[in-house]
């Protein structure tokens, strides 16, 4: 059995939208090694993001974030202890990003195309159980 190092640190990143049920509607609860921008696929309008280490201290927050641009994607950056949102089209710089999907997957991008209309787009993502140790395909 593969061991990780001590030095690895993993971040649980949870998500909910703040506008469904009395307290709101749990949207992803993902676990990742640390990422400063991840990417987040068809987020509610509004979401509340709690960034944890793994003895819960709280890393990063934010709270209703939402972004005026329709895009299928959102970047979610941590900086000074707060989370920010942007909804995006994305682009080459985004490749090689980790990606939450709704439910809490967590993947690396590996391509993204969409038209210059934005009435089409096409991804793909790599699943791992230890993206960084994964063979090469």
């Amino acid at each position: 059995m593969e061991e990780r190092a001590l030095t690895d640190v993993v971040h649980i990143w949870e998500m909910r939208n703040p506008d469904g049920g009395s307290t709101g509607l749990e949207f992803a609860r993902g676990r990742m090694e640390a990422h400063d921008l991840v990417l987040g696929h068809s987020l509610p309008e509004r979401v509340d993001v709690v960034v944890t280490d793994e003895s819960g201290n709280v890393v990063a927050r934010g709270e209703g974030l939402q972004h005026e641009t329709i895009a299928p994607m959102s970047r979610l950056a941590i900086g000074d202890g707060q989370v920010e949102r942007e909804n995006a089209w994305l682009d080459q710089s985004d490749v090689g990003k980790p990606v939450i999907l709704p439910g809490g997957e967590v993947g690396i991008l590996q391509s993204w195309w969409h038209a210059d209309d934005h009435r089409a787009w096409k991804w793909v993502v790599e699943f791992s159980n230890h993206v960084d140790r994964a063979p090469d395909a």
